[in-house]
């Protein structure tokens, strides 16, 4: 089996889905956000600060690249469809499974995460945080050749689902 890359908004549950998944297959799990924070030496809240959002998605590209090929679940950051590169190399990716979530499911979990400090998000309004998903869903279903929708439902459940449609 190749790899599966797990796309989606900030809490739609990539890296708990990403485990799940990786015990399942018995393929590695990798986290592109602790990946960067292992390389960057630093918080991503701290890499923003210093350096900005368009720094940290080179970073984020350059990780993407390096796992084009590998046979590993990948939790990607719920970012990486911003730049058009990245949606491309997504595409050369198969599968890549869009995990969709509505913001009044994921901005409770977004908000009671307190093991992330997540730049875009931290100090704002639900009303702010949709203006920063929204814009990203066409994005999502551009990069995914397939999506699951995740309301309501158990990690084992979406795993459940992954594994039929892959």
């Amino acid at each position: 089996m190749k790899g599966i890359i797990l796309i989606g908004f900030m809490g739609a549950g990539k890296t708990t889905v990403g485990k799940l998944l990786s015990e399942k297959t018995g393929m590695e799990h990798i986290d592109f956000d602790d990946k960067i924070v292992e390389e960057i030496g630093m918080t991503i809240q701290e890499y923003f600060d210093l350096h900005g959002e368009a720094a940290f998605r080179e970073r984020e590209t350059n990780v993407l690249k390096r796992y084009l090929d590998h046979n590993q679940v990948v939790s990607t950051g719920g970012g990486i469809v911003m730049r058009p590169e990245n949606r491309e190399l997504l595409k050369q990716m198969a599968p890549v499974v869009y995990l969709q979530t509505k913001p009044e499911v994921f901005i409770p979990r977004l908000k009671h995460d307190h093991t992330t400090v997540r730049p875009l998000v931290v100090s704002k309004s639900p009303e702010e945080i949709k203006q920063v998903f929204e814009p990203r869903i066409p994005l999502y279903e551009e990069s995914a050749s397939i999506v699951v929708d995740t309301d309501e439902r158990t990690p084992e459940e979406i795993v459940r689902e992954i594994l039929e449609n892959i």
